[in-house]
């Protein structure tokens, strides 16, 4: 018999923002969600475990599936809907289904955190080819996080959205490691960072 799933990451946004609610329309692969959603984000171990997690989210409950990914050894998914009850029912159903419990998710682990100041034209323009947000301005304050694991890299970008005024560049969320990046005045960036950190300080696990 297989080992059981791992619970790599689960990540429950009781509102989505408007940019990071917008950048998940332009990355989704499924229904794009919209602003005020709620959105749970899962990743599972080995991959091919989120299959049969979403189905059991979906068929019991009244949410919309943004994503379902394999990639290498872990998979996502991504559901989302108006009431924020049935998201957190959701994600108790592939619990229940998976055999596991909110402590046994991995507890995020900050890579790096850099902030660069008064980013230089040209770099600016490198940055530009590969966002799918905002534009980075020369001259701007950039903001470059990166989590372990993936997955949880979508939250800490939507507290830092809700905490302070900035720009949403880019962010990948599929993979070993989460990436964000963020662009803006420096006070802002230095905000956005505090609560992105914070924020994912503040997850339990293991």
């Amino acid at each position: 018999m297989p080992d059981p799933a791992q619970l790599r990451a689960y990540s429950h946004v009781d509102r989505l923002q408007p940019q990071y609610a917008a950048f998940l329309g332009t990355t989704t692969q499924g229904d794009p969600p919209v602003e005020g959603m709620a959105s749970l984000t899962v990743e599972l171990a080995p991959g091919n475990a989120v299959f049969r997690a979403l189905d059991v989210a979906l068929k019991g409950t009244d949410v919309r599936p943004g994503a379902q990914v394999v990639e290498r050894e872990f998979g996502m998914f991504e559901v989302h809907g108006s009431s924020p009850a049935d998201v957190m029912r959701a994600g108790e159903l592939v619990l229940d289904e998976l055999g596991l419990d909110l402590t046994d998710r991995v507890a995020p682990s900050l890579s790096s955190a850099q902030i660069i100041t008064n980013v230089q034209p040209h770099q600016a323009q490198l940055l530009n080819r590969m966002a799918r947000g905002m534009m980075v301005v020369a001259g701007a304050t950039l903001l470059v996080l990166e989590c372990e694991p993936a997955a949880y890299i979508g939250f800490a970008a939507n507290v830092a959205e809700k905490a302070s005024p900035v720009d949403l560049v880019h962010l990948t969320s599929v993979g070993r490691f989460g990436r964000l990046w963020m662009a803006g005045a420096d006070a802002n960036i230095l905000a956005a960072r505090e609560a992105a950190v914070a924020a994912l300080d503040g997850i339990s696990g293991r």
